[in-house]
């Protein structure tokens, strides 16, 4: 079957959890969380649920297992870069039972292109973990837009419906 043919039995309302992971933002200052719900219904998807978490490893773990299985994806923003505190990655990364690594490729290819070499520092990265997709974004508003309209809302569906079955 050809990419064509696949996107157009592509799942149409996929359920996603939007998790911000951050020290410094609040409800109202989450412009990346706010950004992905508003993307993804745009491209027709649903968001189920939003949450916002400080830079906590076990408390990162502990959200996303918790909904594993109950969403068709979770969608992280905030902790991929390389600081002290940027754990997002260690704490999810032990989950995933399958690794989408072109994924975090385009999205650093991507990424190059609008701010150079800089985008080697993006732990950007996603895979399947119990039948859900599991993206973890930066925390900028700029990546998220770029990693939502650029790979996952175009493909998410197509995702979803290579998970079922």
């Amino acid at each position: 079957m050809s990419v064509t043919d696949h996107r157009k039995t592509a799942v149409a309302g996929v359920r996603c959890f939007v998790l911000t992971i951050s020290d410094t933002r609040t409800e109202a200052t989450d412009i990346s969380g706010r950004a992905i719900a508003e993307l993804l219904h745009a491209a027709g998807h649903f968001v189920t649920e939003r949450a916002l978490l400080r830079y906590e490893p076990r408390e990162v773990r502990d959200a996303v297992t918790e909904r594993l299985g109950s969403v068709d994806a979770i969608i992280t923003t905030g902790g991929t870069g390389i600081t002290s505190r940027d754990s997002t990655y260690e704490a999810i990364e032990g989950l995933l039972e399958k690794r989408l690594d072109g994924f975090g490729e385009l999205f650093r290819t991507l990424s190059y292109q609008e701010v150079g070499s800089a985008a080697m520092l993006s732990r950007a990265a996603a895979g399947i973990a119990r039948s859900t997709a599991v993206f973890m974004l930066p925390g900028s508003e700029h990546a998220v837009r770029l990693a939502i309209t650029k790979l996952i809302a175009p493909e998410l569906g197509h995702v979803v419906r290579e998970l079922r079955r």
